[in-house]
This record gives C-alpha cells, sequence and structure tokens, in this order.
C-alpha cells in the first residue's frame, strides 16, 4: 500500500492547523465538519444543501450499507458517489462504532465480528479484510481501519484489550488495502479509552504500522468532556505532523473549537440533523429550543445577520409551530440550518488560523455562546 501523503499543511496558530487534502473527488478545507450520511442520504436534507452550505466531504458508514443495499450492488452501479448523486469526497466508517453500539448483537473474536443483522437477524461476519474490501467496492475516497471502541466507563483490562486488538487490525488492513487504487487512502484510528498511556501507545504503534492519516476514536462515548479533551492532548502531539487528524463522532460546537486548538483537522457528528429533527436549532449564541412555548409568538429569525437563508427568513413562530406540528418540514429546516451553522463555524475557524487570530475567535465565540440567545433580542 502506497502511504502518500495528500494532506498540506497551509498554516497553524499555535497547536490549531489549516490545511488542504487531496482526494480523488475533490480538495477537503481542513478543519472539516463531515456531515454523516450514514446510509448514504442525509437525513431531511439534499445533496445540494449540504453543498451549498459549504461542506467539501460527508461520511457513508461500512457496517450500513453492506448490509442494506449491499456494497456489490453499490459497486455494480457505479460506487457510492455515482449511486448517491453525492459528486464529492466521502469517508467511511468501517462498522467499529457498531460493533460498541449493537453490543447486544455481536461476538467479538480474533478474526473479527459475529454479528446478527439489526434488519433481518442474518448471520455476518465483519473481520479487517471484509471491511476494506467493502469500502474498496463502495468506492470511498478515505477508509477506516476496522477497530473495536469500548464504551466508557470501562475497566482498563478491557479497554487495553480492545486497543491491542485494534492495532492487529490495523495492520491486516493495512496489508488488505494493498489492492486499492493509489491516491484512495486508509486511515487508522488509535483507541485506548481514558488511560493516557494506551492512548499514547496506540498512537505510536499506529504511526510503526504508516497510515495516510490517523484518527482518535473511542471518544464522545459517554466520558466528561475535560477526559475526551485530555485524551487528545495525549495523541494529538504524537501524531505526524504531515498527516491529517480526524477526532470521531464529535461532536458539539464546543468540542469541536477545544479539539481544533489542539491540533485536529477532520470531526463528523450527528448531531446536527439529529438533533434538527428533535427541535433545536444551532446559532451563534448558542442552541435554541424550538419546542418551548415562549416562541410561539416570537417573529423574529433565528439570526437575522446570518448568511443562510431559513436562519435569517424564518421565524421562530413559524419554526415552533412546525416543530409541534410534527411537520416533517420542520426538521428538514432546523436540520439544514444546523448543518449550515457547522460549516460557518468551520470555515470562520479555517479563516481565523489563516489569519493568525485563532485564539482571539476562539474565546469570542465562547463569548457568544455563553451570552446566549438573549444576544439576539
Amino acid at each position: 500500500m502506497s502511504v502518500a501523503n495528500y494532506f498540506e499543511l497551509l498554516g497553524r496558530d499555535q497547536d490549531a492547523r489549516v490545511g488542504r487534502l487531496t482526494t480523488p473527488h475533490g480538495v477537503v478545507r481542513t478543519p472539516a465538519f463531515m456531515p454523516v450520511g450514514t446510509l448514504g442520504a442525509m437525513k431531511g436534507l439534499h445533496w445540494r444543501e449540504v453543498r451549498d452550505a459549504g461542506a467539501d466531504i460527508v461520511l457513508g458508514n461500512t457496517y450500513h450499507l453492506m448490509l442494506r443495499p449491499g456494497a456489490e450492488r453499490i459497486a455494480a452501479l457505479g460506487g457510492l458517489q455515482r449511486f448517491t448523486g453525492w459528486n464529492g469526497p466521502m469517508l467511511t466508517d468501517s462498522g467499529g462504532f457498531q460493533v460498541m453500539s449493537l453490543a447486544q448483537l455481536r461476538k467479538v473474536t480474533e478474526s473479527g465480528v459475529k454479528f446478527r443483522s439489526h434488519i433481518d437477524g442474518a448471520a455476518i461476519e465483519l473481520t479487517p479484510e471484509r471491511a476494506i474490501a467493502v469500502q474498496l467496492l463502495l468506492g470511498s475516497d478515505i477508509a477506516m481501519q476496522l477497530d473495536e471502541c469500548v464504551r466508557l466507563p470501562a475497566e482498563r483490562d478491557d479497554i487495553e484489550r480492545a486497543m491491542q486488538l485494534s492495532l492487529r487490525w490495523a495492520e491486516r488492513c493495512k496489508r488488505a488495502f494493498e489492492t486499492a487504487p493509489e491516491d484512495h487512502m486508509l486511515f487508522g484510528i488509535a483507541q485506548g479509552g481514558d488511560v493516557p498511556e494506551l492512548r499514547r501507545a496506540s498512537a505510536q504503534g499506529l504511526i510503526e504500522i504508516g497510515f495516510h492519516g490517523y484518527a482518535i476514536g473511542g471518544l464522545a462515548v459517554g466520558e466528561p468532556q475535560a477526559v475526551m479533551l485530555a485524551m487528545i492532548e495525549e495523541a494529538a502531539p504524537i501524531l505526524p505532523e504531515d498527516r491529517p487528524r480526524y477526532l470521531m463522532g464529535v461532536g458539539t460546537p464546543e468540542d469541536i473549537l477545544e479539539a481544533v486548538a489542539r491540533g485536529i483537522d477532520m470531526f463528523d457528528c450527528v448531531m446536527p440533523t439529529r438533533n434538527g429533527r428533535h427541535g433545536m436549532a444551532f446559532t451563534r449564541f448558542g442552541p435554541v429550543n424550538l419546542s418551548n412555548a415562549r416562541h410561539a409568538d416570537d417573529p423574529r429569525p433565528l439570526d437575522e445577520a446570518s448568511a443562510w437563508p431559513s436562519t435569517r427568513d424564518c421565524s421562530r413562530a413559524y419554526l415552533h409551530h412546525l416543530v409541534k406540528s410534527g411537520e416533517t418540514l420542520g426538521a428538514m429546516l432546523l436540520s439544514e440550518i444546523n448543518v449550515a451553522y457547522y460549516q460557518r463555524l468551520m470555515g470562520d475557524i479555517r479563516d481565523a488560523i489563516a489569519r493568525g487570530t485563532f485564539q482571539e475567535f476562539r474565546m469570542q465565540t465562547r463569548a457568544d455562546w455563553a451570552r446566549g440567545d438573549i444576544a439576539l433580542r
């Protein structure tokens, strides 16, 4: 497997980095947030809205796509981008998170994971080799190694066992990836739970194997934010300067801002769309719960200064009405508003790092969030 470097570091402000990652389907500006399209679709959004919001790259999921509609079918139909209509870069998660989240349906062995399909109960085995084969069939620009993620809190012995197993699987994934097209990438995933020395050992072990990029996994799975940030501080400085760093499954705008300050380049999370479906909007003055009765007679938009039309033009009263009435449009509007907010945040972060003003931007952004929604009155 070639481990050519497709990542260019363009600048930094202390530990915060701004860069450019070149993929077969386009360039990804970093720091980047990847909206999650688990099944090849963004819940409540069309791809054009995701693109218009400013997203360069999105995420799909190996586990779910291999079950439905099937990796071989997607390959026969031209690959994931052609199948879905998303013409930009795409990263696929290997299914390691489902190893954790579907714990009642699976058994982990040295070979891989045996589980029952959550759809029809069929017996399936996902090995490191199969995880890579599926991702190659999907044609994703960035594939992830298969790993075992442990929900926190957990016993140290279990965390170490999973971390060592993930390293052995990482080696197998790299060997399986040797048949991939040269410009496609494979990322390793550092595990180690909330144990500092295990985090460092995992990161070092992955570096010795060698990957196009490095992810930090197994966080935002039950631990406090302070623990998550502390584990980033253990792993990130060890990872190569010239490779992208991806914090998996994170997170809130505050999580992202603080992780960028610690050297992270890529993020993904279902929060923008999931919270949108439940009546929550993200704004530059913090989250707004549109289910709250106080919005019923409020003619103001969420943010009249926003560049995103739905944020700027829809009244809070109307959004409240849609949410309380259970109208599909409410979930759609709030999902696009949230995806747009996340992409605006990432763009502002990139600009601030490039100008050398990230620390000032970080403090001002946190101050705006702390002032809350009252600042818009």
